[in-house]
């Protein structure tokens, strides 16, 4: 039940701050805000504030906001027309891109503060350096003579800076002798010879080692806020540059081998979180915050990023898109988000078993 009421309001907050983002720059670009609404229609209730409807709505999952003269339907009748200077597509294209951006920029934020909250109780970093945590029996680490806090140097000829290069040197070299490098406590620097296994033990890798790349580090107040920005900009990095791998392999026919999670896996995860704590929510609240927000900002029909590339596509060619073919093209985008979230859904399930 705990774990329940923490997902709802994790999603709760990743959506009200999203969705106040576009509300506060159209607001402020002299637009008419119709309805501001948490949660998907039909809806339970709403409240009229000023020129605004704030309503709460019977699907609990995501939410809008309505601006007025987003649909050209909005300006068919005589009432509305004399509307027409506050609606959103008699704006400027740079007002429009503002008001669009500003859902994903507040995400973002909220990952940058809650990254700058955990830097100040001290968060794992990248240390530069992959570290032997753990050796187990029997393995090659073992049998050439690897020991828990040793740290690894190179592999053949590549310099060893993060995990990830270690699992896919190890991948490839399988089956063959290599020659690792390494520094230990007390002793010069040293190089031991082995060869990583094609068919490891289960919950062991090639090696037999459980390593490391990771320190723990503390900030004070005033160097949080610019270390969370610096670290937000290096995860987004770290996720296009990801993404783009994936969509190589998939367009190579290659298996992308990415995990890839929905509502019930988040909920999964934030059961997991709360295990652990609030400050474990706490950072799960901020990689999915700022995951919404790369996510969001993608060129993609039905996204904030879609709807992005419309409103510079009109900026550059002087015309807007045909509305018909605009809605054509959101309409097929989100029905393929929709099928992408019930696969991911029913693989998430299905883990469950």
């Amino acid at each position: 039940m705990i774990t329940i009421l923490v997902f709802f309001i994790v999603l709760s907050i990743l959506v009200l701050i999203h969705e106040f983002g576009h509300f506060f720059v159209a607001k402020k670009s002299g637009m008419l805000v119709e309805e501001f609404g948490f949660g998907l229609p039909p809806r339970l209730f709403g409240v009229k504030i000023g020129e605004t409807l704030y309503s709460l709505n019977w699907l609990p999952f995501g939410g809008f906001v309505k601006i007025f003269g987003e649909s050209p339907e909005d300006l068919k009748n005589n009432a509305n027309k004399k509307l027409a200077n506050r609606s959103f597509a008699s704006k400027p294209w740079y007002k429009r891109a503002l008001v669009i951006i500003a859902g994903p920029t507040m995400n973002f934020l909220l990952a940058v503060l809650v990254i700058a909250f955990m830097f100040t109780k001290g968060t794992p970093v990248p240390s530069g350096e992959v570290k032997v945590v753990k050796v187990e029996k029997n393995s090659p680490a073992a049998t050439a003579g690897l020991k828990k806090g040793d740290i690894l140097l190179k592999l053949g000829n590549v310099k060893l800076t993060e995990s990830s290069q270690l699992m896919e040197l190890s991948q490839k070299y399988a089956g063959k002798q290599i020659l690792v490098s390494i520094k230990r406590k007390g002793d010069s620097l040293k190089g031991v010879t082995l060869t990583p296994r094609k068919n490891p033990p289960k919950g062991q890798g090639a090696l037999g080692i459980l390593i490391s790349d990771l320190q723990i580090k503390k900030y004070s107040w005033l160097e949080a806020p610019f270390v969370g920005l610096k670290e937000s900009l290096r995860i987004s990095g770290m996720f296009y540059r990801e993404m783009g791998k994936m969509l190589f392999k998939l367009i190579t026919f290659q298996n992308p081998k990415v995990e890839v999670t929905g509502p019930i896996g988040i909920a999964r995860l934030t059961g997991q979180a709360v295990g652990y704590g609030f400050e474990a929510v706490i950072q799960l609240l901020g990689l999915l915050s700022l995951n919404l927000a790369l996510i969001n900002i993608i060129p993609f029909p039905a996204l904030d990023g879609g709807q992005l590339a419309f409103v510079l596509y009109e900026a550059v060619f002087r015309r807007p898109i045909n509305e018909q073919i605009k809605a054509k093209i959101n309409g097929a985008g989100f029905m393929f988000l929709l099928l992408m979230i019930a696969l991911v859904s029913l693989k998430d399930i299905l883990a469950l078993f």
